[in-house]
């Protein structure tokens, strides 16, 4: 490729991508997030959790014949505490969310996840260290959503590193494999030159 282009690229990806700490003539190829039929899953599950709460409390309110000025600000108190939760719960996922991304680069593989707030794990693969890139789709719900689990699994230790709820395309999947090949020819000329 044009040392030129490969240098505009690089410098975009910086712009882009300021978070990343990329080498001197790396660019970023890939950049993928979750589905985002994850995101409204899971808000889904907050806003049904609200209503069973509010339902719950609801009924149990409607046995009782008549309520006094101190009954009816407890509600109020209570009601306010339900959405107050359902809204930072949201906030919550919506930041986990934003938190999970892939990164391909023309040398690297950068992986992103987060599960709380509190809990994120950062992975750093060579792509000529990748042996095998797959994705799979479980069951029918992630067939007509189209999304499921990408797979990268890696030379010698068999590590496999996954990033589920994606919905990478089949044609960007044949391109990741490209450039994972890419790599390791790259890799083996590089071997040949310095024996």
């Amino acid at each position: 490729m044009d040392e030129g282009l490969n240098k505009i690229r690089h410098e975009r990806s910086k712009k882009d991508f300021p978070s990343l700490k990329l080498e001197d003539d790396e660019f970023v190829e890939f950049a993928f997030t979750r589905a985002k039929i994850y995101i409204f899953m899971v808000l889904m599950a907050i806003a049904c959790g609200a209503a069973l709460v509010l339902m719950i409390l609801l009924f149990s309110l409607l046995q009782q014949s008549m309520l006094d000025e101190m009954g009816r600000n407890f509600l109020r108190i209570i009601l306010a505490a339900i959405v107050i939760a359902a809204v930072l719960a949201s906030i919550i996922a919506l930041y986990v969310y934003r938190g999970n991304k892939l990164f391909i680069t023309n040398k690297r593989v950068i992986q992103m996840v987060m599960i709380s707030p509190v809990a994120t794990s950062f992975n750093i693969i060579d792509l000529s260290s990748v042996e095998d890139a797959s994705f799979s789709q479980n069951g029918l719900l992630q067939k007509l959503l189209h999304y499921g689990t990408f797979r990268l699994a890696t030379v010698g230790d068999e590590t496999t590193y996954t990033f589920k709820y994606s919905d990478i395309s089949p044609t960007e999947l044949r391109e990741v494999s490209k450039l994972i090949s890419e790599a390791k020819k790259k890799k083996k000329g590089d071997e040949i030159i310095i024996y």
